[in-house]
């Protein structure tokens, strides 16, 4: 059994060590036009625009790895949702606090809410402030991943993972002992 082992360890490192050479030898150097890259920019106009870095780091990739504008309907997406759920807890908070106020201002139960008592609507009127601050909350969160975002992948525009990278696959003697596997990560 270790004797099949060891022969399907070799035979493997000896394939792939064979056809990473091939590989090399085989490509043809092809210089990608990459355009001037700014990073600042990228973070600047996604600060001022939501989105606008995240469109500049997609011009500006090379091609074939083009994939960063994508991420704009999902940020405008996350505003939007964030906004909308805002206006509807602050318009619910006014309608509860009006609705607390004649209630003891007027011993009028409100139409809106008539089984509540002041307690319940300033209980209701409090969650509800607290759901609209959190939502104004996520629009900023969602705002700040927007400008970390265009500012992280400027910096991967000019990302270069060369093919000159190895990784050998051999059988090893662990410790004297017993057959394990090394592995070795060259970079030429």
């Amino acid at each position: 059994m270790k004797f099949l082992l060891i022969v399907l360890f070799a035979a493997f490192t000896f394939w792939g060590h064979s056809q990473i050479q091939s590989d090399t030898l085989d490509t043809v150097t092809q210089t990608d036009s990459i355009k001037p890259h700014n990073v600042k920019r990228a973070t600047i106009l996604s600060a001022c625009l939501p989105g606008a870095g995240q469109i500049y780091n997609h011009i500006a990739m090379p091609k074939g790895k083009k994939k960063a504008f994508w991420k704009v309907p999902l940020i405008y997406g996350g505003i939007g949702a964030a906004s909308y759920f805002a206006i509807q807890f602050n318009s619910e908070q006014r309608d509860l606090k009006r609705a607390y106020l004649d209630l003891v201002d007027n011993n009028i139960a409100s139409e809106q809410y008539p089984g509540y008592d002041a307690q319940g609507l300033v209980q209701m009127y409090r969650s509800k402030l607290t759901s609209r601050d959190l939502m104004f909350l996520g629009i900023g969160v969602v705002y700040l991943f927007n400008v970390l975002d265009a500012a992280v992948e400027a910096h991967f525009v000019k990302f270069d993972v060369s093919e000159n990278i190895a990784l050998s696959v051999r059988p090893a003697v662990v410790g004297g002992f017993g057959m394990g596997v090394g592995l070795t990560l060259s970079f030429k």
